[in-house]
């Protein structure tokens, strides 16, 4: 648990749920609420762990919890989560309430879990890393979110992914052995993900530990915008079953492709990296509180 003076709560003023999510907290009584700008978050937060915080929380969806998470990484510092995003997996993956009132009340409780976490080159995801045509996905949902709205953007951004269906040529490594893909998409889940159809991707309840890397096979465009979508973001769920898929469960691969300079999605954000690159699994790295859900191991 935190120290008796009130956890600081980082809340972004300029996102959708802000009244909301500052609501919540107010009512709860437990937090030093802060307005932060999301590019500052990652070293207010630090400075909060500096100054002697030792649970901090952050309003927002997947991408800003995991900023935080790569704050308070290496540090005795718990992480308290309010989600406020627009899909919210990482509240859903680890018993966290997706009810604003609800999600404060349990951020200032006793509960806490030890959670793994992803890691790439130096920094680290929580939920999913993809590259290949996800990427495309989200490129272009972001361009057109501010003018059409998160649901019809994405929308028109999984069309025009269709049509193009970029493929990439990736060697993966995995236990020593390589193996060479001409592939739409590589997906990288923490934690066991279901292989069928509409509910592909989803993190399996008490699944097994580890990386689970699930590389498309099948070159038909239907099929593959099928699991570029719906093993990611889950938008799409009329098809009946998946299309050809090497999956692989591991402690750490490698990735390598054709290009030096890769766009990566690591728990819905963009970032460039430099192939190849090393994915591992960071057991127990983190200490999140949860709303009374513990991970059987």
């Amino acid at each position: 648990m935190a120290n008796a003076s009130r956890i600081p709560a980082f809340v972004n003023p300029k996102s959708g749920n802000f009244e909301g999510a500052r609501t919540a907290l107010e009512q709860s009584g437990s937090f030093d609420i802060r307005e932060v700008d999301p590019k500052k978050l990652h070293d207010d937060i630090k400075d909060a762990i500096e100054a002697g915080a030792t649970r901090v929380l952050v309003a927002g969806g997947d991408g800003s919890i995991r900023t935080g998470a790569r704050a308070i990484r290496g540090s005795a510092c718990e992480l308290a989560v309010l989600p406020a995003g627009t899909l919210n997996h990482f509240a859903k993956d680890h018993g966290i309430p997706v009810d604003l009132l609800e999600a404060a009340k349990a951020a200032g409780g006793e509960v806490t879990i030890a959670i793994d976490a992803g890691s790439v080159g130096d920094t680290i995801f929580l939920n999913t890393s993809s590259i290949g045509a996800y990427v495309t996905f989200m490129r272009v949902r972001e361009r057109l979110e501010k003018l059409l709205g998160y649901r019809l953007a994405s929308l028109v951004a999984a069309i025009r992914t269709f049509v193009i269906m970029p493929t990439i040529a990736v060697e993966l490594e995995v236990n020593g052995e390589a193996a060479i893909y001409r592939t739409p998409l590589v997906f990288v889940g923490v934690g066991e993900r279901e292989l069928q159809l509409p509910e592909l991707g989803r993190r399996v309840e008490n699944g097994q530990r580890g990386l689970h890397v699930i590389i498309v096979r099948g070159r038909r465009k239907a099929r593959l915008l099928a699991v570029a979508m719906s093993a990611v973001s889950r938008g799409v769920k009329s098809a009946a079953r998946a299309p050809e898929l090497d999956s692989f469960i591991v402690e750490r691969c490698t990735i390598t492709m054709r290009r030096r300079v890769v766009y990566v999605a690591l728990d819905g954000e963009e970032e460039i990296m430099t192939s190849p690159l090393e994915y591992r699994l960071e057991r127990d790295i983190l200490r999140v509180v949860s709303g009374g859900k513990t991970r059987e191991t």
